[in-house]
This record gives C-alpha cells, sequence and structure tokens, in this order.
C-alpha cells in the first residue's frame, strides 16, 4: 500500500474508512451480536466461578460433603486418602453419683489363687446344721484351730428343722469363741446364722436316716438347705466357700491353706472314721460319695426314670463304681490327686466363682443324681474340674451304719 505524499493525514485516513451506514450494518448483525452475547454471559460465569471458590476458602470447614453414615465405602476410602483425621482432645472429669440407692461392685479384682492367704483372699465357712447341739462344742474347738487367718474368714450356719437346742448351743457357742482375750484364737471376721425350716420329719436315729426309702427326700431336702445358706452368705468378696459338716472329730490345722494350694475348682478329702475295738484303732471308711464313675452305673442310668435318684451302698442300685473311701492311706503323699465324677458333702472347698457361676446343689434329680453327687455332676458338665485327695483324711464320727467297712 502506498502512502500519500507528505505522511497520513486526518484526512487521508478519513477517506480510507468505510462508510457510516456500512458499520452500522455490521453491528446489527445478528451473527455479530450472538458473538457479543456469548462473550458476555462467559464473562459472568467465569467472574462468579471465582468468587464463589474464593467465599468456599474463606469458610472452608473440615470434613466430606456429607454426612459419613450417608457415605459409600468407597466414597469414605476417596475422602481419608488424603487427609488426616483432627484429634480433639476432650479430658472429662470422672463422672460422680451421690445416689444412696445405687450400689456397685467390680467383682473382677476377686480371685482364688493357690497362695489364698498371702493374698489373703476371703474364705467362707459354711455348715447346714439340723439337731446337731451335743456336735457343736468339737465343731468348734476345731474351728478356732484352725491356722487360716481369722480375719479373713466369715461363718455361715443355717438351723432347720431342729427339735434340741441346736439355736442355743450355737449363739453360746459362737459367743464363746469370738470372745477376744489372751487365752482364746483371733475372732472370725463375721458370723451369720440363717434360720429355716424345709417341713422335715424324718427321724435323725442312723436306722431311719440312712434307710433306703429316705434317702430321696432327703437328699433333696439337704440340698435345698445348702442352697438356701449359701445364697444368704456368699459376698462379693468372697474367694473360697468351704462346706463343713458339723460331725467332723478331727482334721488338720492347715487344712484351708492345704486345700487353696491345689488350686483346684472342686476339692474333698477323703474321709474315713475310727472305731475302738478291743483296745484296737480301726481305721473305718465312711464317705462313699465320692466316686469314679463307670459304665455300669451309666447304664442303670440310662433305665430308670430321669426323676429317680440313685444312691450309693443300697442293694437296689449296683453301680460298679470305684470309691475313693475305699483308697488311699493318710500315711502317704497327701497331694496326690484324682479326678471324680460324684462327691460327699463332709469336707468340700470351692472356688466361690463356681457357685457364682449357677453351679449349686440340685434339690432334683440331675442324671439321676442329687445334692453334692449332683453338684459335682453339674460342675463337670459346665467344664468344672472335680478332685479328690485319697491320701488326705478327714475324721467322721463313727455312726456305726456300715459295720462291713471297718
Amino acid at each position: 500500500m502506498l502512502l500519500p505524499k507528505g505522511g497520513v493525514t486526518w484526512k487521508s485516513a478519513k477517506a480510507q474508512l468505510p462508510p457510516t451506514r456500512a458499520i452500522w450494518v455490521f453491528l446489527t448483525r445478528t451473527r455479530f451480536l450472538l458473538c457479543v452475547a456469548l462473550a458476555g454471559i462467559c464473562l459472568l460465569l467465569w467472574r462468579g466461578v471465582r468468587t464463589s471458590a474464593s467465599e468456599m476458602q474463606r469458610f472452608y470447614c473440615w470434613g466430606p460433603s456429607k454426612p459419613p453414615m450417608q457415605m459409600t465405602p468407597n466414597e469414605a476410602v476417596d475422602w481419608n486418602a488424603h487427609l488426616q483425621t483432627p484429634v480433639i482432645f476432650n479430658h472429662h472429669e470422672p463422672l460422680v453419683i451421690n445416689e444412696s440407692t445405687i450400689k456397685h461392685v467390680d467383682l473382677n479384682p476377686i480371685k482364688s489363687t493357690h497362695k489364698a492367704a498371702a493374698n489373703e483372699e476371703r474364705v467362707l465357712i459354711l455348715t447346714p446344721l439340723r439337731d446337731a447341739a451335743s456336735y457343736l462344742p468339737k465343731y468348734f474347738d476345731l474351728l478356732s484351730e484352725l491356722s487360716y487367718p481369722h480375719h479373713l474368714i466369715d461363718l455361715g450356719f443355717l438351723v432347720g428343722d431342729s427339735k434340741d437346742d441346736t439355736l442355743a448351743v450355737l449363739s453360746a457357742e459362737l459367743a464363746r469363741i469370738q470372745k477376744t482375750s489372751d487365752t482364746l484364737s483371733d475372732p472370725f471376721n463375721s458370723v451369720l446364722i440363717v434360720e429355716k425350716d424345709f417341713g422335715i420329719v424324718t427321724a435323725q436315729s442312723v436306722e431311719e436316716r440312712h434307710g433306703y426309702a429316705a434317702q430321696g427326700p432327703r437328699r433333696k431336702n439337704m440340698a435345698r438347705a445348702r442352697n438356701y445358706l449359701l445364697s444368704a452368705a456368699l459376698k462379693s468378696d468372697h474367694s473360697w466357700v468351704y462346706w463343713r459338716d458339723v460331725d467332723i472329730v478331727d482334721s488338720p490345722k492347715k487344712i484351708i491353706e492345704d486345700f487353696t494350694a491345689h488350686n483346684r475348682d472342686i476339692l474333698v478329702p477323703n474321709v474315713w472314721f475310727h472305731r475302738y475295738r478291743d483296745g484296737k484303732d480301726i481305721e473305718g471308711r465312711f464317705d462313699y460319695n465320692s466316686w469314679i464313675e463307670s459304665d455300669k452305673a451309666l447304664k442303670l442310668a440310662s433305665s430308670l426314670d430321669k426323676d429317680t435318684i440313685i444312691v450309693e451302698g443300697y442293694k437296689e442300685f449296683d453301680t460298679g463304681r470305684t470309691y475313693m473311701a475305699k483308697m488311699g492311706d493318710w500315711r502317704l503323699n497327701k497331694d496326690e490327686e484324682l479326678k471324680l465324677d460324684g462327691i460327699g458333702g463332709v469336707n468340700i472347698v470351692v472356688k466361690a466363682d463356681v457357685h457364682r457361676s449357677g453351679i449349686n446343689f440340685p434339690a432334683y434329680a440331675f442324671e439321676n443324681q442329687a445334692e453334692t453327687e449332683g453338684f459335682a455332676k453339674m460342675a463337670k458338665r459346665a467344664g468344672y474340674e472335680v478332685v479328690g485327695l485319697p491320701n488326705y483324711v478327714v475324721w467322721h464320727i463313727d455312726t456305726d451304719e456300715k459295720p462291713g467297712n471297718a
């Protein structure tokens, strides 16, 4: 393009511009107006997006765009993959409950171990009583000689269906041993006396008490008496329960320490008696309720009605069981153990948690056994161990009920 001589002037430039009408026609074309409108819309959208992003950055809160409960597992993984969870430490003050009607018991610290005395584990000694006045002085003489710390021992008694002065003699003997003096042993931690009659009318003579016809009802009532006493006396701080009959005439002073050292769920000794004839001491075997099950007895039980209770030592039931009473010797190793399926009730040491777990003395036929033998069957069914000590002998009064055993 050739420029005019003398350079570019206004007139020359004006001459080069298109006519006004041509410009107006261009500006009013539909295509041009549409382009202008689209450009304006784009500009407005861009400014809006930038403003929103800026505002979101100012007021941004931690967390996903939806509640965690509404997130899918994949969304939760995606969200947590690039963010760290914030930690807010909110240390609460202890909750204090001042309502006197609310009690709290924590059984977790209560243990039954082989070092019961060293760990100051509490022992509950339980004895059911019926027409037992004549046995009580000797019973408490032996009890007061126990070497286990007396302040860790609680005593519990159930007096029921007695026609003699059992309650009066019991109260007098307790007052005697609980009185603190220089000549008596330390008093026990506490004593509980429970009175409960069960309507028992069977006489206490050997002939009537141990007759076959009386055995089923007698064992059921004895079981009820034990369960009533247990439910009233067992407290949350007891680690061991020691069932001790009133007619024991001799036992080691360290019997509680000796038994807890075995750390067994249920443990019983051998029970014998002394019989003196012609100046000779004949050692008789007393408790035939501690036994090892036999195939013959299991077959017998399967043929009986489920409510029939098998009792040992009667011609009506030939069980073929192995009796611990016929085994052992007190001169041999006293710690030798024997696994049992049934036990007698003269002397039983039980971990308290066994009773707390619901293992008590069935006052009905449980696997055709009741009371202490049913207790052993129930414990074994629940997975607890039932053990006897054939060489550890506790001496029972001689009742002359089984002269053939001497």
